[in-house]
């Protein structure tokens, strides 16, 4: 009898680790106000992202606020929720809050789901996860997809991500890389051939105890008031994250 054979998926999903999914949610965004509470088919934005969560084998997915009104929102959707500071500069430091408030061990392993993304692949967050239990060495482990709109690649809302060969973060921008010196001077309208670009998502899977110090990081490293992307920081500090690297869009 031929035995069957598992997708990457499921195989990913038997040898999961553990983790839990904290998702930061601020009211007051400068971008948006409200945002978390921007209701989608009749359900808020951050409850979303939560229901997205708990389908990628989280051990416990709980939502960091920073108002009652997200509270309220949680529970009312049977999501769990704990209330932070408002004083957080980035939501890694509610985060770490959010870590002492639970009570997670330093061991723990965290994946930070950004609170607006509600249609985040669940096996993504889980694949961020298992590949930080994969390399004992890794402090952080992220991901990326494959860009190939040239309108994404020069926007400088779309974050971009340099790799090595191992799959390590060798830099990343708002600004864009890699550049194709000799073909962008002829066209910029599209993307050459050849020319593999990875646009950062921004997912993060990192054990409690490094959170407090990827927050001082970012506080500290120059990078919160220029290019504005929590990477650098920790590449500027030899933090290099591993990447899960997608050849297919989110």
């Amino acid at each position: 009898m031929s035995r069957s054979r598992r997708t990457p998926v499921e195989a990913d999903r038997t040898s999961m680790t553990r983790f839990v999914a904290l998702i930061p949610a601020r009211l007051a965004s400068s971008r948006l106000p409200r945002k978390p509470l921007a209701d989608i088919g009749g359900i808020p934005m951050v409850v979303r992202v939560a229901q997205r969560a708990a389908s990628s084998g989280a051990a416990q997915v709980v939502v960091a606020a920073d108002d009652e009104a997200i509270l309220d929102a949680c529970r009312a959707f049977g999501v769990q929720a704990v209330l932070t500071a408002t004083t957080h500069a980035t939501g890694t430091d509610r985060l770490a809050e959010a870590c002492r408030l639970l009570g997670l061990g330093a061991g723990d392993v965290v994946v930070n789901v950004q609170g607006d993304e509600p249609l985040i692949p669940p096996d993504l967050i889980a694949s961020v996860a298992n590949l930080l239990a994969a390399n004992p060495d890794c402090a952080i482990a992220t991901a990326a997809h494959a860009l190939r709109d040239a309108t994404e690649f020069f926007s400088p809302h779309v974050v971009k991500v340099v790799t090595d060969r191992r799959g390590r973060a060798l830099y990343f921008s708002r600004a864009p890389i890699p550049w194709a010196r000799d073909a962008f001077a002829l066209d910029r309208t599209a993307l050459p051939p050849g020319l593999t670009v990875w646009r950062h998502v921004g997912l993060y899977a990192y054990r409690v105890n490094i959170g407090p110090h990827i927050a001082s990081l970012w506080s500290v490293s120059g990078w919160r008031t220029t290019d504005r992307e929590p990477g650098l920081a920790m590449w500027t500090y030899h933090r290099r994250p591993r990447m899960h690297r997608s050849h297919a869009g989110l």
